[in-house]
C-alpha cells in the first residue's frame, strides 16, 4: 500500500518531511536509479510489509526524489490527476505535465 500513511494515496501533512506527493508508474531506470541513491525500492522489506516495487507499479514518490530524478533524464511517468497539489510547492507544473502518464 503506497502513501506516507500506507492508505493508497499521495497525501501529505506536517509529519511527512519527504512530501511523499507524486503519484508514479515507476520504471526499472527510476528504480535503478533509486537505488543508486541509497533508496532501494526493489528490495522486500516484509518487516515493513513492503513487498518491494518492480517496473509498471504505482508508487507515491517524495517530490524532491522524483525532481532529482528528472533532472538526471530518468523521472518516471505520474498521474497528474493523483498528485498531490502540494507537490506545486517543490516542482513546477510544466514538468509535471510533461511527464504525465499516457497509457498505450
Amino acid at each position: 500500500m503506497t502513501g506516507f500513511y500506507r492508505d493508497g494515496f499521495c497525501r501529505t501533512d506536517e509529519f511527512d518531511h519527504g512530501s511523499h506527493t507524486v503519484c508514479a508508474v515507476v520504471t526499472s531506470e527510476f528504480l535503478a536509479y533509486s537505488k543508486s541513491r541509497g533508496n532501494d525500492l526493489i528490495t522486500p522489506r516484509p518487516e515493513y510489509r513492503f513487498p518491494g516495487l518492480k517496473a509498471g507499479d504505482k508508487w507515491c514518490l517524495c517530490a524532491l526524489r522524483w525532481k532529482e530524478a528528472l533532472e538526471a533524464g530518468c523521472a518516471p511517468p505520474i498521474f497528474l490527476e493523483a498528485t498531490n497539489e502540494k507537490t506545486l510547492d517543490f516542482i513546477l507544473m510544466e514538468d509535471l505535465i510533461a511527464h504525465a502518464y499516457q497509457p498505450l
